[in-house]
């Protein structure tokens, strides 16, 4: 396994995109440290800003507070990236394999366009988890992203496959514009949740003041909510689905658009 461990805190953020097991598997130690990064624009050596210890190969440890590290994990196909401590923003942008896992808390735009794999940040995330980045029409379109504490902004905006669950709560626009795949608010959300979504679903396990823009249409009971909370419930998060337990209230929209989109909000029994 490879270590890095970093020596100080940038001032500015450091774009460390080499930090992916596609990109250390095959080098040899002095190959590793010598790895390019950006500090603002200034090119340094990976080992300037990190200690690095071990092998290079499919797993890769990262140590300290990286809150200023972006691009950590980004376009990553295999392997295995743990940061403990906090990590930066764009943590594992584009990635179609592999895992990653924060043991703290990690910046916006966490799993950017990402196509498969998964993503775990224990702690709170910032805006735009799995989003399209500006200008692009589709956001994430596979994988998993799964948030601990609470998530900023444009969760989820545009994307078309793959699941989020995030534990607590997070702000505006869960859901904007979304296309297709799965949402799981268990800490519900703020305003504006699924505004001109035209495909996929949200799941809520508290009240969520919707836009008039959805129509309610009834109790509901969705069978494939089952494998969902078979597949979650190892991964600490659970989602009712039992009728002796309550149903949920299906709501479609956005009317707006028009879309064909659902919200599930659970009503205990």
């Amino acid at each position: 396994m490879l270590t890095l461990t970093l020596k100080e805190s940038p001032h500015v953020p450091l774009e460390a995109e080499v930090i992916s097991p596609d990109v250390v598997a095959n080098l040899t130690p002095g190959e590793v440290r010598a790895l390019p990064v950006l500090l603002g624009k200034r090119r340094c050596r990976l080992d300037d800003w990190f200690d690095v210890d071990g092998d290079a190969g499919d797993e890769i440890e990262v140590r300290g507070d990286a809150s200023k590290v972006k691009w950590i994990g980004r376009g990553m196909t295999r392997g295995r990236v743990t940061v403990v401590g906090n990590a930066g923003t764009h943590l594992g942008a584009y990635m179609t394999g592999g895992s990653v896992e924060v043991t703290g808390s990690a910046g916006d735009w966490v799993g950017g366009e990402m196509g498969g794999g998964t993503i775990r940040v224990r702690g709170d995330a910032g805006g735009q988890l799995g989003a399209a980045y500006r200008g692009s029409p589709s956001g994430m379109s596979g994988g998993t992203i799964l948030v601990g504490g609470s998530a900023g902004i444009e969760l989820g905006m545009r994307m078309k496959r793959g699941l989020i669950a995030v534990g607590g709560k997070v702000r505006d626009f869960a859901g904007l514009q979304m296309k297709g795949g799965t949402i799981v608010l268990t800490g519900g959300a703020e305003i504006r949740t699924g505004a001109w979504m035209a495909r996929g679903t949200i799941v809520s396990l508290v009240p969520l003041r919707l836009l008039p823009t959805f129509a309610a249409a009834g109790p509901y009971h969705p069978t494939f909510l089952r494998l969902y909370a078979r597949h979650l419930r190892p991964l600490g998060f659970a989602l009712p689905c039992e009728p002796h337990e309550g149903a949920y209230r299906r709501y479609t929209g956005d009317a707006a658009v028009p879309g064909k989109g659902e919200v599930l909000v659970w009503q205990p029994a």
